[in-house]
């Protein structure tokens, strides 16, 4: 059995499906994993959560910050965004169901060597650091305040891990660093507002894989979210999200052997339309 990780989905359903049935036609019992933001922004975010979830046994998921921000404008804590495309979901008599669903997914997970989040670490989390607090942001989603969670979890402070942090403050910087991270300095600061290419880098910011001596060096840390630095294979890192929302590709990699299946993408959304 081969196992499939695949990047940022983002609503594109019907790509998703292609790339499933070439997936499929390459191996005959495969596995899937998602790295997280499974909806939003693209045509059809109902249909793509009803077809990750009917995949049952054989897949597993991560977190996106999109996927929570589902969840925070479904109970009312986040307004929609103008380019939000979640209409479907939040009108869906299953609505409540997939909302369950969701929110009790991982943050992260660890599978054979290879750690896999959204968008990234802090260079001072190993990857066992990284499970542990992962677990610790789950055990508050799947609990009975997950909703009072929500209503404190945004914003950008902390900007720097401390293994002091404690509570909300704690909980916060975990979020933001496993969903959110695109660009940090040596010591974990990260700059939350990012968004474009590497050398787009403030001065004294690196991506964070790039931060010297990071203590995940010794595992593959496979991640999306960052779909400007696109496709990127190192011995130690996979970089998933190959831009399909905004007519790119939707890439998955084979864990095994480093295989790649793409799918060509229509635009659905125009780059500084958001």
């Amino acid at each position: 059995m081969s196992t499939y990780v695949i990047g940022d989905l983002q609503g594109c359903q019907p790509k998703l499906s292609e790339l499933l049935d070439r997936i499929r036609a390459a191996c005959p019992r495969p596995r899937f994993i998602f790295v997280g933001d499974l909806v939003n922004r693209g045509p059809r975010s109902l249909a793509t959560l009803r077809e990750v979830r009917a995949l049952g046994d054989t897949a597993n998921m991560v977190l996106g910050n999109h996927d929570l921000h589902l969840l925070a404008v479904a109970h009312g804590i986040r307004k929609p965004h103008p380019s939000d495309t979640l209409g479907d979901v939040l009108e869906a008599h299953d609505r409540d169901d997939l909302l369950d669903w969701l929110r009790r997914q991982p943050m992260a997970l660890f599978e054979n060597g290879h750690l896999l989040v959204h968008a990234g670490v802090v260079p001072q989390w190993t990857a066992e650091q990284t499970m542990s607090l992962a677990r610790e942001v789950e055990s508050v989603l799947r609990g009975p305040d997950w909703v009072g969670f929500l209503r404190q979890m945004y914003g950008n402070e902390p900007g720097r891990w401390d293994n002091g942090l404690e509570g909300m403050d704690r909980l916060r910087c975990v979020v933001n660093a496993l969903t959110r991270i695109r660009f940090c300095t040596p010591d974990g600061t990260m700059d939350l507002a990012a968004s474009k290419g590497v050398e787009t880098a403030l001065p004294g910011y690196m991506p964070w894989f790039d931060v010297p001596s990071r203590k995940t060096e010794d595992v593959t840390v496979v991640f999306g979210h960052w779909s400007t630095l696109g496709l990127t294979l190192r011995p130690n890192l996979i970089s998933l999200d190959t831009g399909c929302l905004w007519g790119g590709k939707l890439t998955a990699v084979c864990l095994e052997d480093r295989s790649v299946i793409q799918v060509d993408c229509p635009q659905y959304q125009r780059p500084g339309s958001i």
